[in-house]
């Protein structure tokens, strides 16, 4: 049977866009969801104080260098290869150094436990100079607000 005369089906030359864009939103959530869960840490109890916080420069493809020191005095990297692993004072230089040098602009913030002795924050430090930080924050958290100043 020939087709009809007065109907020609065209091709269409457009890609139907609709399944990407909700591929798209459901891959955005699934982000949002995990993002928060993905900052890894060491558990640490900071000490609490009355301090303003200062301005992190970090930008999106830069984030801070954050050294952690435990309740044990054990000493960790954020930006080490395997950040929950503790390091000693020659890998925490070379990890500090390293990340200093692919961006000397950096921030470096120290996360010690109100547990550990002054000393070994001092010593953490003088890696920190060794390294090449030129400037070096502490990481504390707020004083917890009177019962009568709540909002």
């Amino acid at each position: 049977m020939p087709a009809p005369q007065g109907r020609k089906r065209r091709l269409m030359g457009e890609i139907n866009v609709v399944p990407y864009i909700d591929v798209m939103l459901v891959l955005l959530i699934i982000f949002m969801v995990t993002a928060p869960m993905l900052t890894q840490g060491v558990k640490v109890e900071l000490p609490q104080a009355a301090a303003e916080p200062i301005p992190v420069r970090s930008r999106e493809d830069q984030q801070p260098l954050i050294v952690s020191i435990d309740h044990e005095a054990r000493v960790f990297l954020n930006l080490a290869p395997q950040p929950e692993a503790p390091l000693e004072s020659a890998a925490l230089l070379e990890g500090v150094r390293a990340a200093l040098v692919a961006a000397p602009e950096r921030d470096v913030l120290v996360k010690a436990d109100t547990r550990v002795a002054y000393g070994r924050v001092v010593e953490t430090m003088v890696v920190l100079q060794q390294a090449g930080a030129k400037k070096v924050g502490f990481l504390t958290d707020p004083l917890p607000e009177p019962a009568g100043r709540r909002r």
